[in-house]
């Protein structure tokens, strides 16, 4: 039975958008598992294998990146790299979640093809964790000849993922919907490009197109990279209450409308945040960030809540058990500071002056992955082991 305590927390953030600051410094985490939350008598109370000293810097769950394009492992031939999901941990990112592998090359677009590509995929990322990072991969590209008995099969494999609804062969709303709905019916959680056209292959898709096939998320709605225009954006987000997701790989502009519109609204939770990477745009190690980092300083919408769109906004969407710092979640979290030279005071200021925050401490399931990062700017003040 191992513990890890974590104390001298100045800023605790939950990843609850309603709720994003915790008025306590301490947690204590057991076999993998955020076990008590509160102030440093806990520690007392329960004897720990390790204990980190946060020295009065942020607590925050790991980053979620809710938009990845893996093929297997830790290479990709898009950008003809290895080690990408790695590097990705050194910029906060713990969870991956896959919007399909299309990237693959001689990607099979037959039925039993792309069930077999979905599986492969699905069960690579269960055995390998590069870094640690846990890779939700096997996110299913619809083709035309898919039947609702394969959605059946592939759950029975364990996957519920369907990549974005564009990427394949099916496109059009009266060919997605009906899969969609088998999908959903046997618990997929369903993903759909939105905006012009990403690779060859791929289709233009409206608000129209979004709000009759029925999705879950609404991939990049700012664009990936090529976005909708505003009033489509307002289309989506008035008839539907689907999650929209904000990438990296996108455009700024769009996701600026769409954030402030939707904070307007009082429905921040509805806002993800992923890379859309590996992509043309390339490999974006410290994308999720660099997002978090744009919202909170060109946006509405505060540091603390930016965090938890990558954060419990995206666990909640897809039913995953990370993403939020609250009893019985699992223990992923980032540990960080305003970067040296930097005009905020905190992670939070820094934020909220456009920086990268300096990761000091990445921790998976309670194991620690690295104690400074190899890729943002070195923290001002530094977690440490005691």
């Amino acid at each position: 039975m191992a513990r890890l305590g974590i104390k001298n927390i100045g800023i605790l953030v939950s990843g609850d958008v309603k709720n994003p600051i915790l008025k306590a410094n301490t947690i204590v985490v057991e076999d993998g598992k955020i076990l008590k939350i509160g102030n440093e008598e806990l520690l007392e109370e329960y004897s720990c294998d390790k204990v980190i000293d946060a020295k009065g810097t942020t607590v925050a769950p790991g980053l979620i990146d809710s938009h990845v394009h893996p093929v297997l492992g830790d290479f990709t031939p898009r950008q003809n790299t290895l080690g990408f999901i790695n590097s990705s941990l050194h910029g906060g990112v713990t969870t991956m979640i896959s919007a399909g592998e299309p990237h693959t090359p001689g990607r099979p677009k037959d039925p039993t093809g792309t069930k077999a590509l979905a599986i492969l995929a699905h069960k690579s990322s269960k055995n390998a964790r590069p870094g640690g990072v846990k890779l939700h991969g096997g996110a299913l590209i619809l083709e035309k000849g898919l039947v609702e008995k394969d959605f059946e099969e592939l759950a029975k494999e364990g996957l519920w993922l369907v990549g974005e609804v564009g990427l394949g062969s099916v496109n059009k709303p009266e060919e997605a919907a009906p899969m969609v709905e088998w999908a959903k019916k046997n618990g997929f959680k369903v993903m759909m490009h939105t905006g012009g056209t990403s690779i060859p292959g791929s289709s233009t898709i409206t608000a129209n197109d979004v709000i009759k096939t029925n999705p879950d998320v609404v991939s990049h709605i700012n664009g990936g990279p090529t976005a909708i225009a505003p009033e489509e954006v307002d289309k989506i987000i008035e008839n539907t209450n689907m999650a929209l997701e904000i990438v990296q790989c996108g455009n700024y502009k769009i996701a600026k409308h769409t954030v402030n519109t939707v904070k307007e609204k009082g429905e921040l939770e509805r806002i993800i945040i992923g890379n859309d990477s590996p992509s043309g745009s390339g490999i974006i190690p410290l994308g999720i960030l660099r997002t978090i980092a744009y919202i909170a300083s060109e946006t509405e919408a505060t540091p603390e809540e930016a965090i938890c769109f990558a954060t419990g906004n995206t666990a909640k969407t897809h039913d995953l058990n990370v993403g939020l710092i609250a009893e019985g979640k699992e223990a992923d979290f980032i540990i960080m500071d305003a970067p040296l030279g930097s005009i905020g005071e905190d992670s939070l200021k820094a934020l909220e002056a456009g920086d990268i925050p300096g990761v000091s401490m990445a921790i998976i399931d309670g194991e620690v992955m690295f104690t400074k990062s190899k890729n943002t700017p070195p923290a001002t003040h530094s977690a440490v082991i005691n």
